[in-house]
């Protein structure tokens, strides 16, 4: 049985590597372009300098943009991670937040030059904040999309 993608994105919670780094999904949108993501400053996410780590921050952003599309676009789509840099502008001294977002532009864009089967390599940005809207980091992923043919369904 295939869960829903808003269930499965709710229960992520609870899957050891978010569990442990205290990630947690909000506010996922209805009509699933964009979800939350919040991470709780605790002693077992906390750097030797007592600031948020920076791999948990990255974890934060990773899969998102992945499982949005592949609920815009279905089954007949490759969709992967190609690259992502993070750029750390402050240190997280406290809970830190994350709007990860796809617009229905962006989708419809996707839609349309993958169509043929030719591959798409679109970068997305996502900006980490603190409690005080604090830019803490940045984080740019490039994904891999491409329509699948008729032969590899």
């Amino acid at each position: 049985m295939k869960l829903q993608m808003k269930t499965m994105l709710k229960l992520m919670r609870f899957w050891p590597p978010y569990l442990g780094a205290g990630v947690h999904i909000n506010n996922i949108s209805d009509d699933m372009t964009s979800l939350d993501v919040e991470m709780k400053l605790k002693f077992w996410n906390k750097n030797i300098k007592g600031t948020q780590f920076g791999g948990s921050l990255y974890s934060m952003t990773d899969p998102f943009l992945v499982l949005l599309l592949m609920h815009h676009l279905g089954n007949d789509h490759i969709i992967w991670d190609k690259s992502a840099t993070i750029h750390f502008k402050k240190p997280a001294e406290s809970k830190v937040f994350a709007k990860i977002l796809i617009t229905k532009e962006q989708i419809d864009n996707i839609r349309k030059n993958t169509a043929n089967g030719n591959k798409m390599e679109p970068t997305f940005n996502i900006f980490i904040n603190d409690e005080s809207k604090n830019l803490i980091a940045e984080v740019e992923k490039t994904l891999y999309i491409r329509k699948k043919s008729s032969q590899n369904k």
